[in-house]
């Protein structure tokens, strides 16, 4: 379920001109400029309607890091403001989920987060729209899959923001894999939808892992969640829309309690396709669970509603 936002047809490859006419980020610019000489993947052409300037940080890329920039493979594609995020073209790729898990989580907290964790962070689309959104905190990703965690890694870098954020190699559901991290006010995770045995394995890159519930699904999350959710903390997680039972049974398993979900319609009238779901310490004193509006990305005729509009502004998007 690819975004929108990595559907960019128009492409270039470095060693082809990069106009960058009304930059205002001259080390952006002169970052940009100087990836045309470097051989390798792909460097997405932005797609924006005239007038539209990119909110929020600009992106510190460092010119003595060129193993931030796509290998072959690889490509850079736009995701908030001028940040970017690298992917592998036959890989997995970041997706609405993830938008829509970065959106609800950047909500559901009550003042900006100082610490921000994200478990199976996969190439880390979710904690770098969190670390954009809010960027005093901190951020640390765990992740299980090597080409992932590379990746990520390296979109940090590209960002400027490995300073003050992490990805982990490794399973969260291992004690060795958050050791020593202590507590944070948010969580946020992206599980796999689909149980063993009732899906294909893909033999893409990385795919396998991020559709398939090889190493558990929602209750995996939950439990690894919960003993590190600070007290008065928020754990954000998205769901295939079928499961409600099954997130409501793994969150009070774990002693978490449920405090919102929000359905996402992939177009109007058809059925939802993923539910994200707000949660909270079970001790914790807190609100009864609510049922928020449904968010319809497009309307019957193709075209993006008001309400997914609104949500891109918010993070960093163009209409």
């Amino acid at each position: 379920m690819p975004h929108e936002g990595t559907r960019l047809p128009q492409a270039r490859r470095p060693g082809e001109p990069l106009a960058v006419a009304g930059r205002h980020r001259a080390g952006y610019a002169a970052g940009m400029e100087n990836a045309a000489a470097r051989p390798g993947g792909i460097v997405r052409a932005p797609r924006r309607p005239p007038g539209w300037r990119p909110p929020g940080p600009p992106p510190r890329t460092p010119v003595d890091r060129p193993d931030a920039w796509p290998r072959a493979g690889e490509d850079l594609c736009h995701l908030a403001g001028d940040w970017r995020i690298l992917q592998r073209v036959d890989g997995h790729r970041w997706s609405l989920d993830d938008l829509v898990t970065a959106w609800c989580a950047g909500r559901a907290v009550a003042a900006p987060p100082a610490r921000i964790l994200d478990l199976g962070c996969g190439i880390g689309a979710v904690l770098l729209l969190l670390l954009w959104r809010f960027p005093e905190a901190t951020g640390l990703g765990v992740e299980v899959q090597a080409t992932s965690v590379d990746l990520a890694r390296r979109s940090l870098v590209w960002n400027g923001v490995a300073g003050r954020a992490t990805v982990r190699a490794g399973d969260f559901r291992e004690p060795a894999a958050l050791a020593g991290s202590g507590v944070f006010p948010l969580v946020t995770g992206t599980p796999p939808y689909l149980p063993l045995g009732t899906a294909t394995a893909s033999r893409r890159p990385q795919r396998r892992g991020c559709h398939l519930e090889e190493r558990g699904g929602i209750e995996a999350y939950c439990d690894a969640a919960a003993p590190r959710l600070a007290p008065g903390g928020r754990f954000v997680a998205c769901e295939s829309a079928p499961q409600a039972a099954r997130v409501e049974r793994a969150a009070a398993a774990a002693g978490l309690a449920i405090v919102a979900r929000r359905d996402v319609v992939p177009r109007a009238g058809k059925p939802a396709l993923f539910t994200v779901w707000t949660m909270r310490r079970a001790d914790d004193p807190g609100p009864a669970a609510a049922v928020e509006p449904a968010l319809v990305v497009r309307d019957r005729a193709g075209r993006r509603t008001g309400a997914f509009r609104a949500l891109r502004a918010d993070m960093g998007m163009p209409p």
